[in-house]
């Protein structure tokens, strides 16, 4: 862990109750993920965070988890002024059309099949990498896409939580 990280963990951790939530909702729609993580401060670490967000994210129900989908473009599709998802899913942005009008599709399909986004870590994933995982998973049971949606999560949620204490080190520095 750098300095920055632990000064950022430090503000993070002295931050207000709604100032802290506000910033863990832009990490993670479950309120009650949130709320396990709010609960749980000061964190020592940034490994402690992620422990807390590990076992928050392992609590979740079918409906939290539904809340927490619900902050989540489709894949191909980030929010219009969300630079969050734009870089989340670069690996779609340089997309021949015909890759993104198939995962148009396959995000269709998937949401008829399952009534919720395709969700899957898209931080480092190619468009075609994204598609490939899209049309495997459609097979799956909504039990098995249930547990995979929640790992996926998981690792959003901590590439976020690392941003969040790398901004708020930022922001402090500057």
């Amino acid at each position: 862990m750098t300095s920055s990280t632990t000064l950022g963990l430090a503000r993070f951790n002295a931050s207000t109750e709604p100032v802290a939530t506000a910033a863990l909702h832009e990490a993670c729609a479950s309120s009650a993920w949130g709320s396990r993580l709010l609960a749980q401060r000061p964190y020592a670490t940034v490994e402690d965070l992620f422990a807390a967000s590990d076992a928050a994210m392992a609590e979740l129900t079918a409906d939290d988890l539904g809340e927490a989908m619900a902050g989540h473009p489709p894949i191909g599709r980030p929010k219009p002024g969300d630079p969050t998802s734009s870089r989340e899913q670069r690996g779609m942005a340089g997309a021949s059309e015909e890759l993104k009008a198939e995962m148009l599709e396959l995000n269709l399909a998937y949401q008829e099949k399952f009534g919720h986004v395709f969700l899957i870590c898209a931080t480092g994933r190619t468009g075609e990498q994204m598609r490939d995982a899209v049309k495997e998973r459609i097979g799956n049971s909504p039990e098995q896409e249930r547990e995979i949606v929640r790992t996926e999560l998981g690792k959003i949620n901590r590439i976020r939580l690392t941003r969040l204490v790398e901004d708020w080190e930022e922001e402090e520095t500057a």
